[in-house]
């Protein structure tokens, strides 16, 4: 029994040193900067949301120009016609009967310089929450690349887990037969496999998910971007 144990603690703790040491090789031989600054240039051109800014910056720049151009709107023009019953020969003109007015709003006129300025306050506002939502898209990019490296890597060091797994079950199913070892300890190296087997399903499901969620910022599939 305490033959048996000692066994299956050795086993555990060369598992476990082996899959750490793997798993930091092969998140850094994984990560690759030029390849995320590809994704963060993909997920700025693709991601709805910095369109929705561009459109809002759009409209708040005409905002601006039709501030600036409504200072004609406080001038106004009027003329008067009143047509006359013959001639004047003291002094005949050809502007007899028309009366002409030219006014500006003096209110209006005050006014102009605020509503620009909160024309361009607007979009200053909404450039500089562009800026904010380009940082954080950024780093959100940054955030699921990793957690999507870090997925590839241990599901690569748990399929290379199961592939060990796999021999070391051969060695025992055949000293077994040879009756070198018991039934207990080929039994339990099964179920040592059967674990490492749901452990590898586990781990492609979080591979899976973290390449969707990587995919929802980039607007398209990884193996699109080269």
């Amino acid at each position: 029994m305490i033959r048996r144990t000692f066994f299956f603690f050795t086993v555990l703790v060369l598992l476990v040193s082996g899959v750490r040491g793997q798993d930091a090789i092969a998140i850094e031989d994984e990560i690759s900067y030029p390849f995320l600054e590809k994704l963060i240039a993909t997920a700025r051109s693709n991601y709805p949301r910095g369109e929705a800014y561009d459109s809002r910056i759009e409209v708040a720049e005409k905002g601006v120009k039709k501030a600036r151009l409504s200072y004609f709107d406080i001038f106004s023009f009027s003329y008067l016609l009143s047509p006359f019953k013959g001639t004047s020969a003291i002094n005949p003109t050809l502007l007899n009967g028309y009366q002409f007015g030219f006014f500006a709003n003096v209110g209006s006129l005050l006014q102009k310089p605020t509503v620009i300025r909160q024309a361009k306050d607007e979009l200053t506002i909404i450039e500089k929450e562009k800026e904010v939502y380009e940082l954080s898209l950024v780093a959100d990019v940054k955030r699921r690349y990793f957690e999507y490296v870090k997925a590839k890597a241990m599901y690569r060091v748990v399929s290379q887990s199961v592939l060990d797994a796999q021999s070391m079950i051969e060695d025992i199913k055949y000293r077994f037969e040879k009756g070198e070892v018991t039934y207990e300890t080929y039994n339990q190296a099964m179920l040592d496999k059967t674990n490492r087997l749901q452990t590898k399903i586990s781990f492609a499901g979080d591979l899976l998910i973290a390449k969707s969620s990587l995919e929802e910022l980039l607007g398209k599939k990884l193996e699109e971007i080269q």
